[in-house]
């Protein structure tokens, strides 16, 4: 239907040139649309696009919708009254009378016989583009290359309508120019092109049957909602219980997400209830086994690697009984929430290797820089870092001031993790020194460092506020990382990594001094190495 509309537009907008173009345009237009293959696939797309809009309608519980969503709706809903006459005057009228009427009849009719029907034709231009360029929208703005492309695709669908008004204005006044001469208007509207006075008054009752069938469903529709809301409170109600104590009661039936919508409850939500994104989901509580999902559900379930029976997306969830909802997402979260790059958009546990590494006398060496250069120094020591960790394969995940941390092993195996780990402490250190080198003219002293290396299991997930949010891990091994890193200042070493990373990674550490450190909050030692430089590495 899109594509329909688009090529009518990009036909419309030959006008700007003349009407012999428009003319000529027309003639590929119904070589393409009113052959068999195009007028099937046209009208098969009309029929189902008409059910599919009342069945939307019907579908929604609740009507508390997004300003776009409504505006999707009514716009969709004005199409068939609208496009009617036209549809009448031009694809029945060829069908069934072989009236083979081109743009002069037509602008002749919009501009001088008929300019209620002009309106009526723009109206019907606007509405239906602005209807396809929300779906379009809908539909492309979960895509992760859509942010790039948007002003692209914006000025497009901008320029594309204003060309074909301009065309048909100006395919109008060459009309109404050519009209003054009554032999041109005596040929343009003859009957056996335009339609005698008996086919004229058959397609008007056809195109009132329609209006009449048109309103008749929607009225239909509406009537199917108020018997459905009726039968749903006979049924009975069911209790969704929110995370802050908050009790909504809605009839049975209703989604999750139509539920916070009534009553009001913030609900993270962008896809319109299509199953499409997965900022609805929300982890369920349950006495009573949930419904299984629907095909589209579980698609975006198995995606997720979520359990059906403890995450679902509410838009989709309709309870039979009581239960209660921790939303997954904070409701603020934007567009550009759903559109990052995410590993993991369910929190789960798995085995990582994590390094910290820190920047040490970081304090002296700002004392002697003023406050801009102390930043640039900063950001230099973290991008020297970072350009290792992610040479070496992992994913620098937070910088805390002078310091990071890094995560391996979020796509790869525990040997591999650690591997990569391993042989990012000597990369770390080579480009250190390459940092001193070149502002060994700005700074006093070299800048030191020390790593901490620690291997294990650990929640991955994301954290933070509304849509201030980050990946990151929370477990022992990131605080037994941490704490090594520390260390170094103490033993007054580059490096120290514990001894499972290397058992892990599958490299000899014999030529490391090894010690037993016990570190806050662990009763047990840890077995570790201690690097004095950390070039010393071994070769994963």
């Amino acid at each position: 239907m899109f594509t329909y509309v688009g090529t009518h537009l990009l036909n419309h907008a030959l006008g700007n040139i003349s009407l012999a173009w428009l003319e000529r345009d027309l003639l590929v237009q119904k070589y393409v649309w009113q052959g068999w293959l195009g007028t099937v696939v046209l009208y098969s797309a009309l029929v189902t696009h008409f059910f599919l809009g009342l069945w939307a309608l019907y579908e929604r519980r609740s009507l508390h919708w997004t300003p776009g969503e409504v505006a999707q709706l009514v716009l969709g809903l004005c199409i068939p009254p609208l496009l009617a006459n036209h549809l009448a005057n031009t694809r029945v009228a060829f069908a069934e009378f072989g009236l083979n009427k081109g743009y002069a009849q037509e602008l002749y009719s919009f501009w001088i016989d008929s300019p209620l029907s002009g309106i009526v034709q723009l109206m019907l231009l606007v509405v239906a583009w602005l209807h396809g360029c929300y779906g379009i929208w809908f539909w492309l703005r979960l895509k992760p290359w859509f942010g790039a492309w948007r002003s692209l695709l914006l000025s497009a669908a901008v320029l594309l309508p204003v060309l074909a008004l301009l065309g048909f204005l100006q395919g109008g006044r060459e009309v109404i120019a050519l009209a003054r001469d009554p032999i041109w208007r005596a040929a343009a509207t003859r009957p056996m092109i335009t339609g005698t006075g008996v086919q004229k008054l058959w397609l008007a009752e056809l195109r009132n049957d329609f209006l009449l069938f048109d309103g008749g469903a929607l009225l239909l529709v509406l009537a199917a909602r108020l018997v459905r809301t009726v039968r749903e409170r006979q049924v009975g109600r069911l209790c969704v219980l929110y995370p802050d104590g908050r009790k909504i009661f809605v009839p049975r039936g209703f989604s999750v997400l139509e539920a916070s919508r009534m009553a009001g409850v913030p609900h993270a939500s962008i896809c319109g209830g299509r199953a499409r994104c997965t900022l609805c989901r929300v982890r369920v509580h349950s006495d009573v086994p949930l419904p299984a999902p629907a095909e589209a559900e579980r698609r975006v379930l198995e995606r997720l690697g979520a359990d059906s029976q403890t995450v679902r997306l509410a838009c989709q969830l309709r309870p039979t009984h009581d239960l209660s909802v921790w939303p997954l997402v904070p409701p603020g979260a934007s567009t550009a929430f759903l559109q990052r790059r995410q590993r993991d958009v369910v929190p789960q546990e798995q085995f990582a290797a994590f390094m910290f590494v820190d920047m040490r006398d970081s304090t002296r060496l700002a004392a002697a820089q003023l406050p801009f250069d102390t930043i640039f120094l900063a950001s230099r020591f973290l991008s020297a870092v970072s350009s290792a960790v992610v040479q070496a394969g992992g994913l620098p995940n937070q910088f805390m001031g002078d310091g990071v941390l890094a995560i391996f092993g979020l796509s790869s195996e525990p040997s591999t993790a650690c591997r990569q780990a391993l042989s990012a402490v000597p990369l770390v250190a080579a480009n250190i020194d390459e940092l001193n080198a070149v502002l060994e003219q700005q700074l006093q002293t070299k800048i030191r460092f020390g790593i901490g290396l620690h291997c294990g299991r650990a929640v991955m997930g994301e954290i933070g506020f509304r849509e201030h949010l980050t990946f990151t891990a929370i477990g022992d091994p990131l605080n037994v990382a941490s704490r090594l890193e520390q260390l170094t200042k103490e033993i007054a070493c580059e490096a120290i990594v514990s001894e499972q990373v290397f058992q892990h990674a599958g490299v000899p550490a014999a030529g490391l001094p090894q010690l037993a450190v016990r570190l806050r909050g662990r009763d047990d030692p840890v077995s570790v190495r201690v690097l004095s430089k950390a070039a010393q590495m071994p070769r994963a």
